[in-house]
């Protein structure tokens, strides 16, 4: 049993982007002689949730929020410092309740506003739709920096996310973190893009605005790398991966072709049998 829950762990953890409500659907249904297996995946929901930084509504907001262990305060529950809010994060359905005033303490509290606000120009300047956040950690010594963007087309059969994580460093006037992309497009086939970019820079001001001006070059060059692999890919290796049509120019009927009599149709001359 222990076995079968880490498999299927494994499964929720790996689930695209979008498609975590499919992935349960389908261990459910091949898990049919343990109908209580699922009841178990708590913890594998809670990982995949808090590394994927999964979006949700707080009751009575339009507003996106971000779920990661970087504002977590234990027990399910969460904190956003733009909304000055914390609340409670159902991993299993998604779903936010529980919503109280929360008053960030930070030795660093007037740094965390000020990226906030420059981020949130970077955001809107920069993606269609994306979630950010800003929160202290690290007992107060390091600021985290998230971004993430999600664009659902499953009607079209593909899904994407991309991921920023970014973590600042007052005392050293250091910036390191992650760009991560994943891409899944499942028509007639399943192909899936996992990307990470790692990036570091010297802060020299240690401003708000120097701190995401080096964020908006680092993920500007990341686009660029991106879209050039993309191009290669297209006339490299998926170019190579496609079949050719033959020198009729013309599509082959494979479904004619089965009922062919391999003598007569595909020989050239009468079957004889």
């Amino acid at each position: 049993m222990a076995s079968q829950l880490a498999t299927v762990s494994a499964f929720v953890e790996g689930a695209p982007p979008g498609e975590l409500a499919d992935v349960i659907a389908d261990i459910k249904a091949l898990t049919i002689e343990s109908p209580n297996l699922v009841s178990q995946l708590g913890p594998a929901f809670e990982k995949y949730n808090e590394e994927q930084f999964a979006t949700v509504k707080l009751p009575g907001s339009s507003q996106y929020v971000i779920v990661s262990s970087h504002n977590s305060l234990g027990n399910g529950r969460y904190f956003d410092v733009e909304n000055s809010s914390s609340f409670v994060f159902n991993h299993t359905t998604q779903k936010a309740s529980g919503v109280q005033s929360y008053v960030l303490e930070s030795g660093h509290s007037d740094l965390v506003n000020s990226i906030l606000k420059s981020l949130g120009t970077h955001v809107k300047e920069h993606y269609p739709n994306a979630s950010y956040g800003v929160y202290p950690i690290e007992g107060d010594s390091k600021i985290a920096i998230l971004v993430v963007a999600n664009k659902y087309s499953p009607n079209n059969f593909w899904n994407g996310r991309w991921r920023s994580l970014y973590i600042y460093s007052p005392s050293s006037s250091s910036l390191s973190g992650t760009m991560k992309v994943d891409v899944h497009y499942y028509e007639d086939g399943n192909v899936r893009l996992l990307t990470t970019k790692p990036t570091s820079a010297s802060i020299s001001s240690g401003s708000a605005s120097t701190i995401i001006r080096e964020i908006t070059v680092a993920e500007k060059k990341y686009q660029e790398e991106l879209n050039k692999g993309f191009n290669n890919l297209s006339e490299g290796a998926f170019k190579g991966l496609r079949r050719q049509l033959p020198i009729t120019r013309q599509k082959i009927e494979w479904d004619k072709i089965a009922g062919y009599r391999l003598g007569q149709d595909i020989g050239g001359g009468s079957s004889k049998r």
